[in-house]
């Protein structure tokens, strides 16, 4: 018998700089039980504003950067230079300040780029080579995905009333038509985000505050940020300003490690 899902964890601070290092805490957290159990940390992120709130890990002596593996739930199908690219994003505001490996971050293969079907293909192959060795799960069992939602209620690249809400069986997958540009992406889909052990979302700044309330207190609506609910025994967590968390009506914790 299935256990349902545990009930996220919503974590409001008084604004993004409050929120930076309490995120910086649990992510190191995470880490460390993770090296514990098997050595290494998995962690997938995606772009948006969430890299700019990781900059608390930026000299954090407890990051072990060298156990990381780091992959993107989502990436545009531009080079990787491209100011359009969440790896490009990424890069710039974390990874050139730290020590990480160039061989522990995953992107997608520039030479697939007029061809999704091998593109995403290829990225889900680099998660076969991650994960199956290890793990005897149908599907890849991430540490930690780090989220962000848009004012229409996505993440990923996975947006309302599109027909990746209902994949079940692909690891990655592409989209040509995203309704914000540009266009073509690819995509980890639901099984992956809600096999997770850990997902947080973070989202900030009063231009969250109708989606974010529509997202945890409505989630019959069905928006695909309300479905992200990794499986018993993983954990939904959002780090969340009081901008952003002014009109939601479900519990706020008190931040604790």
């Amino acid at each position: 018998m299935h256990q349902p899902p545990n009930p996220p964890v919503l974590y409001s601070f008084p604004s993004a700089s409050d929120l930076s290092p309490a995120l910086a805490q649990f992510i190191a957290k995470a880490q460390k039980e993770s090296l514990e159990k098997k050595g290494r940390f998995t962690v997938a992120l995606s772009g948006g504003s969430l890299p700019k709130q990781l900059k608390d890990l930026i000299g954090n002596a407890a990051i072990k950067w060298d156990k990381w593996q780091v992959f993107y739930a989502d990436e545009r199908v531009v080079p990787l230079d491209h100011p359009d690219s969440n790896h490009h994003l990424c890069m710039s505001e974390l990874f050139e300040h730290v020590p990480i490996p160039h061989q522990n971050i995953h992107t997608l293969d520039p030479t697939f780029l007029d061809d999704l079907e091998e593109l995403s293909d290829a990225y889900e192959q680099q998660l076969i080579r991650e994960f199956a060795q290890r793990d005897t799960a149908r599907f890849p069992i991430f540490d930690l995905i780090l989220l962000g939602i848009g004012p229409d209620g996505h993440t990923c690249s996975l947006f309302p009333g599109h027909e990746l809400l209902r994949e079940e069986d692909r690891w990655v997958a592409y989209i040509e038509n995203s309704p914000k540009p540009p266009p073509k992406r690819i995509t980890f889909t639901f099984p992956v985000v809600n096999h997770a052990a850990r997902v947080a979302f973070v989202a900030t700044g009063e231009g969250k505050v109708d989606i974010l309330s529509d997202v945890l207190d409505y989630p019959e609506k069905g928006l695909p940020s309300s479905r992200v609910r990794p499986a018993y025994p993983g954990q939904l967590y959002w780090f969340v300003d009081d901008s952003a968390s002014a009109k939601v009506q479900y519990p706020k914790s008190p931040f604790s490690l």
